[in-house]
């Protein structure tokens, strides 16, 4: 099949061709030592530099893709794990079903880490909201006995036992404000 299909012809010549003695030793020295130059050397390091570059490329999307993959997986496994481990509050003794902590899971339940975040920003407003109150200038009673505390240290700086009337005014001051944050959460 191959063989009857190819049209190699031959030719053959009819006058002697003869080569110098030079010649033939200079191409046979090239074939014996493939030897390349400098700017032959040049552009086969820039191929196989970026052949390398290509093949790093590839192969750190490859891992990126894996990685994604594998946190995806891990991600439904954790999912699937909390909503496996999740049990009613009345079965394990610990509360009532109808008992509920601050996102209305009961009180024993295992908690999913979505309620888990929700609790958090709930205690992070309220934190919020104490910082809010906890400013003097709410009190204006304790600020005011403060400077005249931080007034009395300042003329008795030796004798600061001298300021005891003014530390029991701050004292009773700051058990008022106390009381009357205690009786706002209440």
């Amino acid at each position: 099949m191959g063989a009857g299909q190819s049209s190699e012809k031959v030719v053959y010549n009819e006058t002697p061709i003869q080569f110098s003695n030079d010649l033939i030793n200079h191409l046979s020295d090239e074939l014996a030592s493939p030897e390349t130059n400098a700017a032959q050397q040049s552009i086969l390091d820039h191929h196989v530099r970026s052949r390398i570059q290509a093949e790093l490329a590839r192969l750190r999307d490859e891992e990126e893709g894996v990685m994604t993959q594998i946190e995806q997986a891990l991600e439904r496994e954790n999912i699937d794990r909390e909503r496996q481990s999740a049990v009613p509050g009345g079965e394990d003794g610990h509360g009532d079903a109808e008992d509920g902590g601050p996102s209305g899971v009961p009180d024993g339940a295992v908690r999913s880490s979505a309620s888990l975040m929700e609790d958090l920003k709930e205690v992070q407003s309220k934190v919020e909201r104490f910082h809010q109150r906890r400013s003097l200038d709410d009190v204006p009673e304790v600020k005011a006995t403060s400077e005249m505390l931080v007034e009395c240290y300042r003329q008795n700086r030796t004798t600061s036992l001298n300021c005891w009337k003014e530390v029991a005014d701050f004292k009773d001051s700051v058990a008022r404000a106390e009381q009357k944050f205690i009786d706002t959460l209440r």
